[in-house]
């Protein structure tokens, strides 16, 4: 595990039933090479966390039925929808490339959006003394937009990485936008990590202070 720090890479569910094999492809509604490239480039994104020393933490979803409340269940019912990444299967399994390495931390969200939901989550940000998001995975309108959207109300600056994420059922650029406007999160790629790694504001925070302008005093007796 990575020293404490400041912000922590957040993996949201990339898990295969959401982005690997025939199932996630005819749920997609877009071109399911862009779930593929999603895959590969927070792969890259990761391997550049781990390297500067940045924290990654992972996020998985489990539906089983047995973790379903209600409406859970009847809107699933009303749909037609099958559980997704249930515990055990190979669907509910990291995404090959993405897969946390030993002492990273993994948490849990049984069938729900939001990782603040997840049991230890917030704790154990707040124990690392994290104080910035980076969010990458799926989807970017579901489970990405829930957790960055408690994660502001939280006080957490959120950056999300354009193209280590992809929408559901909005356009992409639409929910980005969304969130840039109404969470303040910043927006950039997954190849940027001199950037995404640094909270918002540190620059600022870590400026010295600028000097004043010097005044020349005239000496005693000068004329005027």
């Amino acid at each position: 595990m990575t020293a404490p720090g400041g912000t922590a890479l957040v993996v949201v569910d990339l898990q295969n039933d959401f982005c690997a094999g025939p199932r996630a492809a005819s749920r997609y509604p877009g071109d399911p090479a862009r779930l593929e490239r999603v895959t590969a480039n927070t792969g890259r994104a990761v391997a550049a966390a781990r390297e500067r020393g940045t924290e990654v933490v992972f996020v998985r979803f489990l539906g089983d039925t047995r973790y379903q409340g209600d409406s859970w269940r009847r809107r699933d019912a009303a749909l037609g929808k099958r559980p997704k990444c249930q515990e055990g299967s190979w669907g509910a399994e990291f995404a090959a490339g993405v897969e946390p390495e030993t002492g990273e931390a993994v948490f849990t969200k049984r069938a729900c959006f939001d990782a603040f939901l997840g049991e230890g989550f917030e704790r154990h940000l707040i124990g690392r003394g994290t104080r910035h998001l980076v969010f990458a995975g799926l989807f970017a309108d579901v489970c990405v937009d829930s957790t960055a959207r408690t994660a502001f109300q939280k006080g957490f600056h959120v950056t999300v990485l354009r193209d280590c994420t992809t929408a559901l059922h909005l356009p992409d650029e639409q929910i980005l936008s969304f969130m840039g406007r109404v969470y303040g999160a910043r927006i950039t790629t997954g190849d940027q990590a001199e950037v995404w790694s640094r909270t918002p504001g540190e620059e600022e925070d870590t400026c010295p202070a600028p000097t004043p302008p010097s005044r020349t005093v005239a000496s005693p007796g000068a004329s005027g």
